[in-house]
Formats: structure tokens, sequence, C-alpha cells
């Protein structure tokens, strides 16, 4: 990914807590002849497994996506965070032409299969946990018959990935003059669409994080 200095953020907290907050991802390889092939998946964070964290996911086993992971080759994870289109004229300078604000996560790393139950049930356990936890009622799978579950696990593929390397890039008008920011977050905070009045609070709470090499 090209990352200019101005955009590079190398804190890997912060860089974990974008992975959190859009967990949703695109998982992107090579097929057998070197054609990009991507999946999109939840993935779940371990931030402590390995020096850069390790992402676990399951894809449905009709997939083939995951019998390109025997290759022992490298795979690209990708999160998106808040984006939107920013206009010159928000700009003191009419000198100005049109971009786009976002925040992105590139995550490396060769996926492997997990190949025990108990293994694929705790990235199961795990996913679930995540998103029913906050409900007043979250669901649990020991509501199910063990046929079932057992039937189901056997239609997906687990796996996880040890990130061997990961970049963030934060593009949030940090190379423009302090007016020309806080006029663009004026403008997205009094948008009518949801995606501007986010990337604004995403501008006051990211921005300000630079490289810290």
């Amino acid at each position: 990914m090209y990352v200019p200095q101005h955009f590079r953020v190398d804190d890997l907290r912060v860089i974990h807590d974008v992975v959190e907050q859009h967990a949703f991802g695109v998982l992107v390889t090579a097929d057998g002849q070197g054609a990009p092939f991507a999946t999109h998946l939840p993935f779940v964070l371990q931030r402590g497994e390995g020096a850069f964290g390790t992402l676990y996911a399951h894809m449905a086993r009709a997939n083939p996506h995951w019998q390109a992971f025997a290759g022992g080759v490298e795979a690209l994870a990708i999160f998106q965070g808040e984006h939107g289109y920013v206009s010159p004229s928000w700009y003191e300078n009419p000198e100005s032409v049109p971009t786009w604000n976002y925040i992105a996560v590139h995550a490396y790393g060769v996926p492997r299969v997990i190949e025990d139950d108990a293994g694929m049930q705790r990235v199961l356990d795990a996913l679930v946990s995540i998103y029913e936890s906050p409900r007043p009622e979250p669901w649990s799978a020991a509501e199910l018959p063990v046929e079932y579950l057992t039937r189901m696990r056997r239609a997906i593929v687990a796996f996880e990935m040890p990130i061997a390397r990961i970049e963030g890039k934060f593009k949030l008008s940090q190379n423009r003059p302090p007016v020309d920011r806080a006029r663009v977050m004026r403008e997205l905070a009094s948008s009518s669409h949801a995606g501007d009045r986010a990337l604004a609070v995403a501008m006051e709470q990211w921005a300000p994080v630079q490289s810290r090499g």
C-alpha cells in the first residue's frame, strides 16, 4: 500500500483498534494462475499472539479460496475504516482539487487451516462472543442440537493468519493547514450522510495520531 509519511501510522495499538472496529475485512490471495482471489469475512484479532497479532476467521468449505493456503503463500487482509469525499470548496485556497479521506489497514501473513475440532470451535466461539456479548439476551450455540452443530462445522473451514507485517494509512487531511482541516471536519459533521458524520468523528479521534517510529 502506498503510504505517504503524512498519513502513516505505526502505533500498533491504534492499528489494532481499527481492525477490531472494522473487523469485516477482505482476504486476498493469488490463485494457481497468479490471479487475485478475494473473500469478504468477519475476522477475530488476537492482539497478543505473535509480534503483530494473529487473525482468525472461517469460510464456507465450498469456497475454493481456502485451498490456496496449502502453498504457504503470503495473503493480504484489508480493513476499511471511515471514508468520504472532500470538496475543494471547503478549503481556504480556491486553487485546490477534490480528494477522498479514509482509513485503511493492510495486514500480511500466511494463512493456515485449523484442522482440529477444538481449535475450530474456539474461532467460532470468539466470533460469537464479540457480537453477542453486548446484546441483552446473547444467543448461544448451546441451544442447538449437537448433531446439527457438528454438521454445520463440517461445512466450514477455520483458519489463522499470524500477522508478519501490518500497515496503517489514515488519510485525514493532516497535510492541509489547520484552518482547512477544521473546515473539512465542520462540513462533514453537518452532512446528511451518516458516513460523512462518522468520518468527522474519526478525524477528531485519529488524525492527531502520527507515525511514532
